[in-house]
């Protein structure tokens, strides 16, 4: 199977467009979260750096649990944080959102906040868009990740795939951002080097693999864009609106994200409720574990189940 093309534009635009026509109230749901900050702190900065000290003298067992269930969950929580940073929907000035991303970058070891911001921010704009849109596999992944064994593997080192794949596809522009990302987290690391070893950092690292390769919150990766046979075969974004929302920032509400990306995570339910007619219709993914599943064992899924379209 290849991939899926299409001559049409992206459609969230058109959506978009579309509902603040049927619903101009709307509108008034963008803009920033002022509590996104104090939980992003309070709730997962603090506690996993934490748990990074906490974990170095306990049992392989407990520290593989702790890593799992809480670190990994913590650090999904952390990527999708940045996330919403990317979009400036923590802060009123786009400035102090380019700054927190720094900080909530800390307890993830490798600075990415700001190559994230970068790259996210082209998949908005050009989605689906061949070599434009770095969330779209490479054809070299969709030449070897084509059986269960290949498909195992790549959905455990996703995050890997993911962070890689850029570099290859689209050259990162140098910038103050990017300098200063790198400055604040290698000076961070170094300090909790030069206290405490390289133990919590070989937590962040392992909490990063857990998270974004078989872990329950790491199906929205593929649930997002990737286009199951039996739901359709044109669309090419898919809401998730399970519990695991509230460990993720609602980011399953992503065709709601996609069609309005200034809207915070917290107003996404009530952008869902303000328009029915527009999501209500859409087919949606059920299971964030069980699309995991799928894409392993299934022979109709893989790395090309997605929509791709030229430059328009």
């Amino acid at each position: 199977m290849g991939f899926e093309w299409t001559q049409e534009r992206e459609p969230h635009a058109t959506r978009r467009r579309n509902i603040l026509k049927a619903h101009p109230e709307v509108a008034r749901l963008c803009g920033h979260e002022w509590k996104s900050k104090y939980i992003c702190f309070l709730c997962l900065i603090v506690p996993q750096v934490f748990l990074s000290v906490a974990t170095i003298n306990v049992s392989w067992t407990s520290y593989i649990l702790v890593a799992y269930f809480i670190g990994a969950t913590i650090t999904q929580a952390l990527f999708l944080a940045v996330h919403e940073l990317s979009h400036d929907l923590y802060f009123k000035n786009p400035l102090h959102n380019r700054l927190f991303s720094f900080v909530a970058n800390l307890p993830i070891g490798i600075p990415f906040a700001t190559a994230f911001r970068f790259y996210h921010l082209a998949h908005h704009k050009s989605q689906g868009v061949e070599r434009v849109d770095t969330d779209i596999p490479s054809d070299l992944e969709a030449r070897f990740v084509n059986g269960p064994v290949t498909k195992l593997v790549w959905i455990t080192c996703q995050i890997i795939v993911y962070a890689v794949r850029p570099m290859f596809m689209k050259a990162l522009p140098f910038s103050w951002s990017l300098l200063l990302n790198w400055v604040v987290q290698l000076s961070f690391d170094a300090i909790l080097f030069r206290y405490y070893g390289i133990q919590p950092l070989a937590y962040f690292m392992l909490c990063v693999f857990l998270a974004g390769g078989l872990h329950p919150c790491a199906g929205h990766f593929v649930s997002e864009h990737y286009m199951f046979p039996e739901l359709s075969r044109t669309q090419e974004t898919y809401s998730y609106y399970g519990p695991l929302n509230r460990l993720t920032w609602n980011v399953g509400f992503h065709n709601e994200h996609h069609d309005f990306p200034f809207v915070p995570w917290s107003k996404l339910p009530l952008l869902k409720k303000a328009a029915p007619e527009f999501y209500d219709t859409l087919q949606v993914c059920e299971s964030w574990p069980g699309v995991l599943y799928s894409f392993v064992l299934r022979a109709d899924v893989g790395p090309t189940n997605r929509m791709k379209r030229l430059q328009m």
